[in-house]
């Protein structure tokens, strides 16, 4: 393995043991993926990045490592409607998301009121909100330069 390719698996596995998850190829291949991947890659995107360094991973052993993380607070897992699930590196930042309805792009976009949970959910008193999801649907710059449909 180059010494390219050891520094961000390092980091990877510290993060892990940091989470308190045991440490395997499979899931710091997965997490540096995520990291490497442009903005919110998908589960086969991921897939992809990974073999290039575990040689051999399914799908479904990509979910379950994603899922792993997604559950340890590592990774951050966006459903977006009509897409496949994004993933993205978990930094405890307080965002939400553009989708360009032409391309399938995914833009963060930060919260316009700051703290969590952004909006204020009216509900009887005896709920809880933690999060509050926004997506922004429209036409990114370069969909916007191109010719509509």
């Amino acid at each position: 393995m180059s010494e390219a390719v050891q520094e961000p698996m390092a980091r990877a596995a510290s993060r892990l043991r940091e989470a308190g998850l045991r440490v395997t190829a499979q899931r710091m291949a997965v997490l540096t993926a995520v990291e490497a991947l442009p903005e919110h890659p998908d589960a086969d995107s991921v897939r992809s990045r990974a073999r290039e360094v575990t040689g051999r991973l399914s799908l479904q052993a990509t979910y379950d490592v994603l899922r792993a993380l997604t559950e340890a607070g590592l990774t951050r897992c966006t459903q977006l409607a009509g897409h496949p699930a994004r993933y993205e590196i978990e930094r405890g930042d307080n965002h939400h998301h553009f989708v360009c309805r032409e391309c399938g792009d995914v833009a963060d976009v930060e919260c316009v009121i700051g703290a969590a949970p952004c909006l204020e959910a009216r509900l009887p008193a005896t709920y809880s909100v933690d999060e509050a999801a926004v997506t922004f649907w429209g036409r990114c710059p370069a969909c916007a330069d191109g010719p509509s449909e």
